[in-house]
């Protein structure tokens, strides 16, 4: 399912009194549960952190750190890493877990290519995560605009290397093509939870077209680095884990993501258990058993977290795998 709302023909006196997530307005709310201490972070206090923030709103761009309401921000900006959220603010979907705004975008804007890369020079990026909203709205969901930043990066900050996290560009045939011929480092497009959970979790999206995607850039382009998160904490079973792991293997992806979910707000789904740092270690351990070249798997890990840092590793991984 596809939650569309026309946010274009509303009065203007009322654009700022529209709910975020108008889609959720009418359901009950869920209690918002106290984090445990091993997942607080304390708030952003550098001068690099205001530094980061204002090349960002110079630039006019749109992070994922902030509409996502990421708990790392603090840290990332703070060290000058940022994820670039291209396409606009505003996502076609309506995914339970999600603090994305919702509704009708936008026209794309040509210029955000060039601008992207402009701050990613002006950053001095060594490595740059660039993510997206879904676009269902668009004839290839977006790809040809990734594949357009991508090559205004390459062009400005030819040094940097480039991972993309990419929607499921589900029903836009060829859309796939497009992005991996535009060469990025990383494609990475996040399985989110266990097929069971996408009902009420993830509904506009299909668990089995999300692998088949992912699989496909392997068959593509078989040197491409393929990578691949979820969440936790939203009601999955251990048994459902594993085999999500194994579901990933047999599509050949080099790289798992796993954290805990946190809520955004009363409307959006609870959290059903915070996941031990030790269960964490746990799902760690059994994911490099099956293969995987790099695993990520603590409370606060998130898919852009530490990238440039995981990214040094997997090349590494992959040369020690390779013999060179």
């Amino acid at each position: 399912m596809v939650t569309i709302v026309d946010t274009l023909n509303r009065p203007k006196d009322q654009s700022e009194a529209r709910p975020r997530h108008p889609e959720k307005a009418h359901r009950p709310d869920n209690p918002v549960q106290r984090k445990p201490k091993w997942i607080r972070v304390k708030a952003p206090t550098s001068p690099v952190y205001k530094e980061t923030q204002n090349t960002v709103r110079e630039n006019n761009l749109v992070t994922v750190c902030e509409e996502a309401g990421c708990p790392n921000i603090g840290e990332c900006w703070s060290k000058k890493h940022a994820s670039f959220m291209i396409l606009g603010d505003t996502c076609t979907r309506a995914c339970a877990f999600c603090n994305v705004r919702t509704g009708m975008p936008g026209p794309v804007d040509l210029n955000e290519p060039q601008g992207v890369a402009d701050a990613v020079a002006t950053m001095g990026l060594q490595h740059v995560v660039i993510t997206s909203v879904d676009r269902d709205d668009l004839d290839d969901g977006g790809a040809t605009h990734f594949a357009n930043v991508i090559k205004a990066i390459r062009k400005t900050a030819p040094s940097t290397t480039v991972e993309v996290l990419t929607p499921d560009f589900l029903r836009k045939d060829g859309a796939v093509e497009i992005v991996v011929e535009a060469q990025p480092d990383v494609f990475n497009h996040n399985l989110e939870t266990v097929p069971s959970k996408y009902l009420k979790v993830r509904p506009g999206a299909r668990y089995f077209h999300s692998i088949r995607l992912l699989q496909k850039v392997k068959e593509l382009d078989p040197q491409m680095f393929t990578k691949s998160g979820i969440m936790v904490g939203l009601g999955e079973e251990r048994n459902e884990v594993l085999q999500l792991m194994d579901d990933l293997r047999a599509a050949d992806i080099d790289f798992l993501t796993i954290g805990q979910y946190l809520q955004p707000s009363k409307k959006h789904h609870p959290v059903l258990s915070f996941v031990t740092p030790e269960e964490f270690k746990g799902y760690e351990r059994i994911a490099y058993a099956k293969g995987f070249l790099k695993v990520s798997a603590s409370p606060l890990t998130r898919s852009s977290h530490h990238a440039g840092e995981d990214f040094a590793e997997l090349r590494a991984a992959r040369k020690a795998k390779l013999g060179h």
